[in-house]
């Protein structure tokens, strides 16, 4: 057998900037990578900046100096917390890259990354396939319609089955995963990858950390299994691409090229999804990943325009890339720097921002100066004087801005469409240790909210306590750690707990009148209510159905206003309502004594009283739970569930273990990690995720409502 080497494709990052814009948006790649927790996501991206000459040494997550996990806590923890971005280079491309985290805590990040991207690398395990959180990032990535690349990582783990892996991600995930590789050997026997467009065995010089990959004949014992997979990799792309079935019929065969360019079309329309593999931690099989990104992913021109619509008109307004359209950019993250202060980042669309110029931004309708502009890499900033469409970068000196806002020309204004973002599933209550502190407590949880759209803070106006709620203990763990070292706030916070809400079952109407004197002045306003319950979900839909022509918009914002405060502070409790439709249907005025404050005061009485109407109940949140077990333990992981209020949905054998998934209440999940372990002696592992929200047993909603 023969073998070539072939020295590293990846081209350093020096002597690359002045050729910014030269290169064209055709060599531009905005890219994330997704997976489930563990799954090697951190792992994969710094083999990545390490091949593309980024970084001139491996970091390791067992040994807290990868670049991209830079918190003290990711370091500690060894998992992805924050999204990370960086830019490096391959193949005379540039490559814009964004790690998110993989723990179900923190998928806030995953969300607003995959709205800014042009594609995403979807890392699985070998040995653990298809879990719980891979569902999720595929699912988000699926509702923003990104084009993915599948890398089945650690290979080289016992129990590692490429097969068993396509096949999950095709029945459970509904893709149409197609191998372009097959591994060249398993478990401790992995040695490379067969390339299935070139017909070629790679395997990578230990020695040289994987940099050289050589090249060789494919192995007479894999020859077959190759031939057989490039036929159904040929049929499949010829399937969904013309040209591709032509050039076969006429010519028996496909060149690399043409396969290669069938499978971009393939990709760019989601049509198809490529399988890769290797091993990222044994340095195996990530320059062809590389290569995949530039070849098969697409770049900014080949997505489609982005929409938006006219703040005030409502008109759906495309914007397509290019950098002589009109400023279109999009605030995804927000960020707090110790020496530059609040740092937004921005994805741009279309036209280009400059350094010194002023943005528009339509929900403020007010204008600010954009005071720098960064290239970023992890937590160091490279200053730049523009970002032009299709890029991906950092603005400093946006004082109000927050995620999901847009940016873009004040005579030419569009807000793109905001980033959703779940609703938290925990709270717990925080105080600071002295007068002192309160101060420094506010403007820290503050900064908190700005960075995070899924921690949420109130106060609770019968104990005078701030409450923070997250989406999971790990989640609250890490902004109680976050106000300790990078805020200095001396706070006692007490134990997490669940975060309910509250809906309706029925159709419910109520009309309060507010006249009152208040500072010596009449006050009057009178207000009609109708609610009713939406899908599970669905969040709550607010409709000004009355007409009066002393019903000013300023009356009508305040009523808004007031409806948003009963469904804040919530009926039952101190739980905020969701699902439900609240209309508006008929308001009493006065010409003189009408005001804001009555019309806000009696919009918050009346939709209280018509909630009450309405047959209101408490949500609970449900978590869907996977448990990984050995088939000994079977009965009593199941017997545990059961006592816990759990239904079990699905069971799975996964080699020697059963996967058991099933929904269960979060409040019955407190402490499951010391019961699992003691059920299976430390030797089943779970994770879980929420899902939905189910209304509560009355015999536990009466318990609720009496603590």
């Amino acid at each position: 057998m023969s073998s070539q080497a072939v020295s590293k494709s990846g081209l350093s990052l020096s002597g690359r900037e002045s050729s910014d814009r030269s290169r064209g948006l055709t060599k531009v790649r905005n890219i994330g990578i997704i997976a489930h927790i563990d799954a090697g996501k951190t792992t994969t991206t710094e083999r990545i900046l390490f091949y593309a000459g980024r970084v001139h040494k491996l970091g390791e997550v067992h040994d807290g100096n990868t670049v991209m996990d830079w918190m003290e806590q990711e370091k500690e923890r060894g998992i992805t917390i924050t999204s990370a971005a960086t830019t490096c280079y391959w193949l005379d491309h540039q490559v814009n890259i964004i790690d998110t985290p993989g723990h179900v805590d923190f998928t806030v990040e995953v969300e607003r990354s995959l709205r800014v991207l042009d594609g995403a690398i979807g890392v699985f395990c070998g040995v653990g396939g298809v879990q719980p959180q891979s569902e999720t990032v595929w699912r988000q990535a699926s509702s923003y319609k990104v084009p993915r690349l599948v890398f089945i990582n650690k290979m080289d783990r016992m129990g590692a089955s490429f097969d068993a892996v396509v096949a999950e991600i095709r029945e459970r995930l509904g893709a149409n995963a197609i191998p372009v590789q097959l591994p060249w050997g398993e478990e401790e026997n992995f040695r490379g990858v067969i390339d299935l467009v070139h017909m070629q065995a790679l395997s990578f010089k230990d020695s040289t950390l994987g940099v050289m990959v050589e090249r060789h004949e494919i192995p007479d014992a894999l020859r077959a299994a190759a031939e057989a997979s490039r036929g159904e990799l040929v049929e499949k792309v010829a399937e969904l691409d013309e040209t591709v079935l032509e050039t076969y019929l006429e010519e028996g065969d496909l060149s690399a090229d043409v396969l290669q360019a069938g499978i971009r079309r393939g990709v760019v329309s989601n049509g198809i999804t490529p399988v890769f593999c290797g091993s990222s931690l044994k340095n195996k099989g990530v320059q062809p990943l590389l290569d995949a990104v530039v070849h098969y992913l697409p770049s900014p021109l080949d997505v489609p325009p982005t929409e938006g619509h006219h703040p005030k008109s409502g008109a759906v307004i495309k914007r397509e890339t290019d950098d002589s359209g009109p400023l279109s950019a999009l605030v995804f993250k927000l960020a707090n720097d110790p020496y530059l202060g609040r740092i937004a980042y921005v994805r741009v669309y279309a036209g280009i921002l400059k350094k010194g110029q002023k943005a528009y931004n339509p929900r403020l309708q007010k204008s600010e100066r954009i005071m720098g502009l960064m290239r970023v890499h992890a937590d160091s900033r490279e200053e730049i004087d523009a970002l032009y469409s299709g890029e991906i970068g950092a603005v400093s000196g946006l004082k109000t801005a927050t995620t999901g806002d847009t940016l873009c020309q004040e005579h030419d204004p569009v807000e793109l469409a905001r980033i959703r973002f779940p609703e938290p599933v925990m709270f717990m209550a925080v105080e600071p240790r002295s007068r002192a502190d309160r101060d420094k407590l506010d403007a820290a949880l503050q900064s908190l909210v700005d960075e995070d759209p899924t921690c949420h803070v109130k106060q609770n106006k019968e104990t005078g306590q701030t409450v923070i709620s997250g989406m999971g203990e790990l989640h609250l763990e890490i902004l109680r750690d976050r106000m300790l070292r990078e805020f200095k706030v001396a706070a006692n916070a007490g134990k997490p707990m669940v975060a309910y809400q509250e809906t309706v079952t029925a159709k419910g109407e109520s009309t309060h009148v507010f006249d009152r004197d208040l500072g010596g002045q009449r006050h009057f306003a009178g207000v009609t209510v109708e609610v009713s319950p939406t899908a599970r979900g669905a969040g709550n839909t607010y409709e000004i159905a009355a007409s009066n022509r002393e019903f000013t918009s300023a009356f009508q914002e305040a009523v808004k206003m007031g409806l948003q405060d009963g469904a804040v502070t919530g009926v039952l409790s101190q739980y905020a309502v969701t699902d439900t439709l609240i209309r508006v249907t008929a308001v009493e005025t006065d010409l003189e004594f009408s005001t804001d404050v009555a019309f806000r005061t009696a919009a918050t009485m009346a939709f209280r009283e018509a909630v009450q109407a309405a047959s209101p109940v408490l949500l609970e949140p449900i978590m869907a739970l996977e448990i990984v077990t050995p088939s000994d333990y079977m009965g009593d992981v199941l017997g545990d569930l059961s006592s816990r209020r759990g239904k079990v949905t699905d069971m799975v054998a996964k080699g020697e273990q059963q996967a058991v998934h099933g929904k269960v209440p979060l409040s019955e999940l407190f402490g499951y990690s010391t019961a699992i372990r003691s059920l299976t002696r430390g030797r089943a592992s779970y994770t879980m995720e929420p899902v939905q929200f189910d209304i509560v047993p009355g015999p536990l909603t009466n318990e609720l409502l009496n603590r």
